[in-house]
């Protein structure tokens, strides 16, 4: 009879660990998830620079249609003007943006070439990798009258990549709050 009582005892002691072990697990899960709560969103529209300048942007990562991941971002170029500027980001390493090279932009009949501004600002010049690209984007926005689906074409890079209008919108609205 005594050997069937330390059987019961180790089968509730193996049971109490298990249980003991899934509610610390649980546990330290929960606070991963929700101590750094504002921390956890990668995507966020407002930038708060050192001097307590806040700025929009839009953030988005985008595929285009060979399946590569584009990471597209749109900000205002001052805070006192309406332009806006267009940084297309690549996975660094496994590719080379070769500057200057004009963005092909199309929507329906409509064609843009954005311009080249990856090399205008020499301090920005050192910030940015082999893998990214700046362009001007306010000539493309100023002759938007609605937020139509467009497709950039990057030659030798990006053959299309589709840009659907939530994010066209979301770009017109940063010139509106720009003013």
């Amino acid at each position: 009879m005594r050997y069937l009582n330390r059987n019961n005892t180790t089968l509730v002691k193996e049971r109490f660990h298990k249980i003991f072990y899934l509610i610390i697990a649980f546990c330290f899960i929960g606070c991963c998830f929700f101590t750094n709560a504002k921390n956890t969103y990668a995507d966020s529209n407002v930038n708060e620079y050192h001097d307590k300048k806040v700025i929009n942007r839009s953030l988005e990562s985008l595929q285009d249609l060979d399946s590569q991941t584009w990471q597209i971002i749109v900000y205002p170029g001052s805070q006192v003007s309406n332009d806006l500027i267009l940084r297309i980001v690549g996975y660094p390493g496994s590719l080379r943006i070769d500057h200057p090279s004009s963005l092909i932009v199309s929507s329906g009949r409509k064609k843009w070439d954005l311009k080249d501004i990856s090399k205008k600002n020499k301090a920005e010049v050192e910030i940015l990798n082999d893998s990214a690209a700046e362009f001007d984007l306010t000539p493309l926005i100023a002759e938007l009258d609605k937020n139509r689906p467009l497709r950039l074409c990057l030659p030798g890079l990006i053959n299309d990549l589709p840009i659907p209008p939530y994010l066209v919108s979301e770009w017109r609205t940063l010139v509106v709050h720009n003013d």
